[in-house]
């Protein structure tokens, strides 16, 4: 097989093996007795994430922290500059000033710490910890701001969630939420988590393999290849959702998609990977790919507070900036 062929192969199965592994867990939960809410915060989060964690973890696992590293910085540079350009040409995005300054600063604070951790510390162990914990404060205060209303707006958790069941039939919400009553029926949801986990794996692997030879065959470095084809093909169900939202009117739901990608991507991607298999981060990632991530996410911060939403000459801006930024890549 071609690597082309074997990128793109293991992009459907990631695709494929996440929707399963999402129907699945959230069905799961459900016979459980666990809330649509806490549902919506922590499993539908992770599993939407699950494609970007098993591609960077057999990516470090196989000797390339380029592509492991580079798809979760790369990820959050195209969530910000891609998927929301092109959202807010779609249609300007609405935003909730009261969110930005909660979910936003958190996007914000994330970006430049691991910018900073990368510099002045290794990506080990105790790194991976210190993400995890803050994510799991981070989805604690988000699930006790959703119990009492959440007056000034949905969290990006939340909003994320709402964005993916925004991407299904109106009645597949409620199927989730139906509680399966005899025999097999009740274990087939974990049995379907499971055979979509294991077809993410078998995706991430396909495309792992095909993502290093592409890069041996074109004579560029890993890292280029984790940061644009790896990156943009897993955040492509961020793109999907986020355009369905905003053509249907939902664009606040829109934004915090992406606010809530973003923060599952460096502290959840990034914290599993650094604790399960610490890596050494490539320099270019250091000093060029992370201060292109803050500063997107400086410049969403800032055209978000310029208004009550994200026009479109703003969203040609971000889109305008990944354009060259990408077109700054290839060289190197």
């Amino acid at each position: 097989m071609t690597p082309i062929l074997a990128v793109l192969g293991g992009f459907v199965l990631l695709i494929f093996g996440g929707e399963l592994l999402v129907r699945g867990a959230v069905r799961a939960a459900s016979q459980l007795g666990v809330s649509p809410l806490l549902i919506g915060i922590t499993l539908v989060g992770f599993g939407t994430s699950a494609p970007e964690m098993v591609i960077s973890l057999q990516a470090a696992a196989s000797g390339s922290p380029g592509i492991a590293i580079g798809n979760f910085v790369g990820s959050s540079i195209s969530n910000i500059l891609l998927i929301l350009g092109i959202t807010a040409l779609v249609a300007p995005v609405d935003v909730s000033s009261q969110a930005l300054n909660r979910d936003g600063t958190v996007v914000l604070l994330t970006a430049f710490i691991f910018s900073m951790v990368c510099v002045f510390l290794p990506y080990d162990q105790v790194v991976g910890t210190i993400f995890l914990i803050w994510l799991a404060g981070y989805l604690i205060y988000a699930w006790r701001q959703e119990r009492v209303g959440a007056e000034d707006g949905h969290t990006a958790p939340m909003q994320k969630a709402e964005a993916y069941w925004a991407l299904h039939d109106s009645n597949l919400r409620q199927r989730f939420y139906r509680h399966m009553k005899h025999g097999l029926g009740r274990a087939m949801p974990a049995f379907i988590a499971v055979f979509g986990l294991l077809i993410i794996v078998a995706g991430g692997r396909l495309l792992v393999d095909g993502a290093v030879q592409l890069a041996r065959d074109y004579h560029v470095s890993e890292a280029i290849i984790g940061l644009t084809i790896v990156a943009v093909g897993t955040s492509m169900p961020e793109l999907v959702t986020s355009m369905v939202a905003a053509a249907r009117g939902h664009t606040a739901v829109a934004i915090g998609n992406i606010l809530g990608s973003n923060i599952y991507n460096i502290l959840g991607v990034g914290g599993i990977t650094a604790l399960v298999i610490p890596s050494d981060i490539p320099a270019r990632i250091i000093w060029y790919d992370n201060p292109v991530m803050v500063g997107a996410s400086i410049a969403l911060v800032i055209f978000a507070r310029s208004g009550a939403q994200l026009s479109r000459w703003e969203g040609a801006v971000l889109l305008a900036g990944y354009i060259i930024y990408i077109i700054s890549l290839w060289p190197t």
